[in-house]
């Protein structure tokens, strides 16, 4: 605790310096008080189990200062930039949370199916309605109106998992909306965008249909695949089942892509033979190899795909906002307010919902979450490939990070009231180590 508020201390120090030296006119040179300020704040609030898990929030804090100041550092090295990291790196997020599910994750349609309903239907109505409401209210230019509906138009979060345990919330209700809005991403979103947003932008439906099967849906089948061979806790005709379902996702996708590039047949084998290679065939090397190797440790292996993952969101984030940093120089407060009434109507909302159509306490807090929190990774490599990134991927950019602190709060302010029939001690959603893993992943 001493390291703590030491290093709290020194966050005050470097804070009121920075200050300082903005208010004296050398506000350039101010960029590495900022950035020491929000990494000092970083470990400081470690110290405080109630808001600790804002920690790697503020880093991200720390990296987008950085990119601000100094963004030549983080766009290129040479004739590399940066911004070609972005879709490799999602679809590594992807593979990561996939690798720590299986097909049983989606048994909760059965056990909860209106919970379910109600929550994946309230997340493709509310955020993208809301989205294009701030859009349109607000005097943003054509694009950053786009991003706004975007980010309204993908699946719920990552982080939404977590907040739901954190809250005494439903986790596994939690756990099968965010499965269920993301398995119907390659449909909804390009809908909704090409609806909502195709007067700002011009949008591709095949094309962004593509796009989410590539990032998200062929990455966590891979990582099906790979938790299939890793742990092989599955009877042999439950595997056989759900490799055939596997492939079948391959072939659909490799159809999108003859519709979305008008692709031969020769170009269609081609693609069809490097995506049975990369989320397929290699999967399954790689799932027997763990397995002979580490004994198919699968706490080892959620702790690396956190730390991935967290590291992995951090740099797209920064990328973004280097990539758009005049552009936040003209709207970056404004997009700040904008985002957090998107965000927090989501909250509301969603709630709201599930109390009018008589869901419990725990499942109405689920569907705050699950509304209210988007998958900005998946919104910013959309963005990057409408070649928009600097534009379009703003809101995406600035969304993420703000939903980790807003969604935080909320869930550190509902953990202190238990929902109704919960012990204060020891509430909280029912969970095992296996969700613990999941939850360290989609903390991201």
């Amino acid at each position: 605790m001493k390291l703590h508020k030491i290093a709290l201390g020194l966050a005050v120090a470097l804070l009121l310096t920075g200050l300082a030296m903005v208010f004296d006119g050398k506000a350039p040179g101010s960029g590495p008080c900022f950035v020491a300020f929000f990494i000092a704040l970083a470990i400081g609030v470690r110290g405080w189990p109630a808001i600790k898990e804002l920690s790697y929030t503020v880093c991200i804090f720390a990296a987008v200062t950085a990119s601000m100041f100094r963004p030549e550092y983080f766009t290129r090295i040479g004739a590399f930039q940066f911004k070609t990291l972005i879709n490799p790196l999602l679809q590594i997020i992807m593979f990561g949370i996939g690798s720590q599910m299986s097909f049983a994750d989606f048994t909760g349609v059965i056990r909860m199916p209106k919970g379910v309903i109600i929550g994946v239907g309230a997340h493709y109505m509310i955020m993208p309605l809301v989205g294009f409401g701030i859009a349109h209210l607000f005097n943003f230019p054509p694009e950053i109106k786009a991003g706004i509906i975007l980010i309204g138009c993908v699946p719920s979060g990552l982080a939404s998992n977590v907040m739901s345990f954190i809250s005494r919330a439903n986790l596994a209700l939690a756990v099968t909306i965010g499965a269920i809005s993301t398995l119907l991403s390659p449909l909804l979103t390009p809908l909704l965008m090409k609806k909502l947003g195709g007067g700002y932008i011009e949008v591709n439906f095949w094309g962004m249909m593509l796009d989410i099967l590539n990032l998200v849906i062929l990455p966590i089948v891979a990582g099906f695949v790979f938790n299939l061979f890793s742990s092989r806790s599955e009877t042999r005709q439950n595997m056989i089942a759900q490799l055939a379902g596997y492939l079948a996702i391959v072939i659909v996708t490799n159809l999108v892509f003859v519709q979305a590039k008008s692709a031969s047949l020769a170009q269609f084998l081609s693609h069809f033979g490097r995506s049975m290679g990369w989320y397929y065939v290699l999967p399954m090397a790689g799932g027997a190899t763990l397995r002979s190797t580490l004994k198919g440790n699968a706490e080892l292996m959620g702790r690396v795909l956190s730390l991935v993952s967290m590291t992995a969101i951090a740099f797209i984030i920064t990328i973004i906002t280097a990539a758009g940093r005049e552009s936040l120089r003209t709207v970056g407060i404004l997009l700040i307010v904008t985002s957090t009434l998107h965000n927090v109507a989501g909250y509301i909302l969603g709630y709201a919902v599930a109390w009018l159509l008589g869901l419990v306490e725990r499942d109405r807090r689920t569907l705050a979450f699950e509304v209210g929190m988007q998958n900005g990774g998946l919104a910013s490599a959309l963005a990057l490939n409408m070649g928009k990134v600097a534009t379009v991927g703003l809101a995406p950019a600035i969304f993420g990070p703000l939903m980790n602190v807003t969604g935080s709060a909320l869930a550190s302010w509902w953990r202190n009231r238990p929902p109704p029939g919960e012990d204060a001690a020891t509430g909280g959603s029912p969970s095992t180590g296996r969700d613990l893993v999941k939850d360290e992943v989609t903390a991201s």
